[in-house]
C-alpha cells in the first residue's frame, strides 16, 4: 500500500518506496504561506512534486531516515499549539497522526512537533518500523504499529484507559469532530479538538466542524473564514482560531513561546485582509 497525502493545495500526491509515484491537479493556485516559506508564486502539479521530494530529502519523510526532532515550521501552527500545552501542563498527552505510523498518542512536546510540524494532509499510509521505533524510543504510542491506521477516536479511547484526561487531538472530518465531543461527555474527558486540513470542506462540513472544535486552521477554506466567530485569531493569511475559552488559552499560551515582537489588540473577528489569501483555482 503507498503513502497519500493531500499538499499544497489539496493536491493529492502518492508515495511509495520513498518515490512521489503520481501527483493530481491542486484546488488552489496561491498559498502565501508556501509563497513566503519557498517562494511558490503558483501551485502547480510540478511544485507540489518538487516540494514533496524536498521533504523527502530534507527530512526524511515518507522513509526510514525520517527525523522526529524538528524545529518550530511556523509560529502557530496546530503541533505548535499542542508542544507548548504540553511543556506547560495545559495538556496530558495529545493523539495525532504521523506518517509511517498512523495515530499516535504522545506527551512529548518534542516529538509532537517533530510528527505534525511538516504534516500536511495525511490520508492513508502504512507502516514504516523505524518510524514506529523512533516514536516509541521517545516515548510515543502507535495505535496500530500492525497497520498504522488513522482513527482519532479509537486514539482518545486509548489514551483515557492510559488514565490521560486532558487531550489535544487533531481532526480532519466534522464527523470525527462530532463523535469526539460525544466521547469527551462519555468518558468524563477535557479535549481540546483542533480542526486541521479543511481545505474543501462544503459549507454544512465546515460548520459541523466549527461547532465541535476548540482551535480551527483556516487552510484555503472560504466556508470556515466565512463561519468562524473566533475568541482570538492568530496570523491574517493563513489564520488559525481560537472558538472556545479553553482554545483561547492555549493559543495565547503558545504566543508567549513567541520570539518576534507580538502585537495584542482588540478588535471584531475575524480579520481577513482579501490580498492576503489563499486563490482558488479559476
Amino acid at each position: 500500500m503507498p503513502h497519500i497525502m493531500e499538499l499544497l493545495g489539496k493536491t493529492r500526491v502518492v508515495v511509495k518506496d520513498g518515490k512521489v509515484i503520481e501527483v493530481g491537479e491542486p484546488e488552489v493556485e496561491w498559498c502565501p504561506l508556501f509563497a513566503k516559506i519557498r517562494g511558490i508564486k503558483k501551485i502547480t502539479p510540478e511544485e507540489v512534486k518538487k516540494n514533496m521530494e524536498f521533504r523527502i530529502n530534507d527530512f526524511g519523510m515518507f522513509t526510514d531516515k525520517r527525523l522526529l526532532e524538528l524545529e518550530d515550521f511556523v509560529g502557530f501552527g496546530a503541533s505548535e499549539v499542542m508542544m507548548t500545552g504540553l511543556s506547560r501542563g495545559l495538556l496530558d498527552t495529545t493523539v495525532t497522526a504521523c506518517e509511517g505510523a498512523g495515530t499516535v498518542i504522545s506527551n512529548n512536546p518534542i516529538l509532537v512537533q517533530g510528527m505534525g510540524g511538516r504534516m500536511s494532509g495525511l490520508v492513508e499510509t502504512e507502516p514504516i518500523d523505524a518510524i514506529i521505533n523512533g516514536i516509541q524510543e521517545r516515548g510515543g504510542i502507535v495505535l496500530d504499529p500492525s497497520t498504522a491506521k488513522m482513527d482519532p477516536v479509537a486514539g482518545i479511547k486509548k489514551a483515557a484507559e492510559l488514565g490521560y484526561k486532558k487531550i489535544a487531538v487533531t481532526a480532519a472530518f466534522a464527523e470525527t469532530a462530532k463523535e469526539l465531543r460525544k466521547l469527551e461527555a462519555e468518558l468524563g474527558l477535557d479535549l481540546i479538538v483542533i480542526g486541521v486540513h479543511v481545505t474543501g470542506l462544503n459549507r454544512e462540513e465546515a460548520q459541523s466542524l466549527v461547532e465541535n472544535s476548540d482551535i480551527v486552521t483556516s487552510c484555503a477554506s472560504k466556508p470556515i473564514r466565512d463561519l468562524v466567530k473566533p475568541l482570538a485569531q492568530v496570523g491574517t493569511a493563513v489564520p488559525l482560531f481560537a472558538l472556545t475559552q479553553k482554545g483561547k488559552e492555549l493559543v495565547i499560551e503558545r504566543a508567549k513561546d513567541i520570539k518576534s515582537p507580538i502585537l495584542i489588540n482588540t478588535m471584531a473577528l475575524p480579520v481577513l485582509p482579501d490580498h492576503k489569501q489563499p486563490k482558488e483555482l479559476k
